[in-house]
């Protein structure tokens, strides 16, 4: 399938994980990607691979971000799908009475400022076109609660799921969509590296996952290549749930 011949695709946190899963699939989807992270040395051949373009970008910028879609615009003509997923879990962010300010700030600003900016402005880009998918990765945590907390985390991923309802009712009708992709558990170097010295601490989240394992990147990017499609047409402010059937689950299965 094609469902994204043509379409300019700015993706950010493309460099690993569920953004490069993403960036390979609108790429066999028919877009043109934009890969944008900070690790310039992995973006720069996955541009090549899939035939776009690499733009290194902290999105916690705001003039960088800013600059950064004026540019896609500049050389591509438009911005048609942003899927905002840029983002980080850090072992120091646990308790609330453990958690620094330090810390609860820097995951803030990767995780929802960020988002909050590269929304701000690529929606005039959208706005002028008339049309445009935005996609914002929030998590399943945004609407569960865990007693194995990451609290800065999970605040930025309930401020993200509550921004991007607001936006996609607020510029519904000037045709732009915005939606909360709300992954469960993926395996990710993220992921990986958060559980590498704990699998007891692995093994407390996964029992609580009906399909009885994480999901892959790929199943991710797959849901995400719906939103940013026209097979989502009418699907906008939603909470896109891709969790594995977590947060529908009192006792999972044995």
């Amino acid at each position: 399938m094609k469902r994204l011949r043509d379409r300019v695709a700015v993706i950010t946190g493309a460099a690993s994980g569920i953004g490069l899963a993403t960036a390979r699939r609108f790429a066999e989807e028919g877009a043109v990607v934009v890969a944008v992270d900070v690790n310039t040395e992995a973006i720069e051949p996955l541009a090549k691979e899939l035939g776009g373009d690499a733009i290194t970008c902290d999105v916690t910028d705001e003039a960088a971000v800013e600059a950064m879609f004026q540019r896609v615009v500049d050389t591509r003509g438009s911005v048609d799908i942003a899927f905002n997923n840029a983002g980080i879990s850090p072992p120091e962010d646990d308790s609330i009475l453990d958690t620094g300010i330090e810390v609860w700030e820097r995951v803030q600003r990767v995780n929802l400022t960020s988002v909050y900016l590269c929304c701000k402005y690529v929606l005039p880009h959208m706005r002028r076109q008339g049309r445009g998918s935005i996609i914002n990765t929030a998590s399943f945590v945004a609407v569960m609660g865990a007693a194995t907390s990451q609290i800065s985390y999970s605040a930025s991923k309930g401020g993200v799921l509550a921004m991007s309802r607001e936006l996609g009712v607020q510029f519904a009708r000037e045709g732009i969509r915005v939606n909360a992709l709300c992954p469960g558990p993926v395996n990710t170097p993220l992921l990986r590296e958060l559980f590498a010295t704990d699998a007891a601490r692995a093994q407390r989240r996964l029992v609580h996952v009906p399909m009885g394992r994480f999901a892959e990147p790929e199943e991710i990017a797959a849901a995400t290549a719906f939103l940013a499609s026209d097979d989502a047409s009418f699907i906008t402010a939603s909470t896109f749930l891709v969790d594995g059937g977590i947060s529908g689950a009192y006792v999972t299965p044995v």
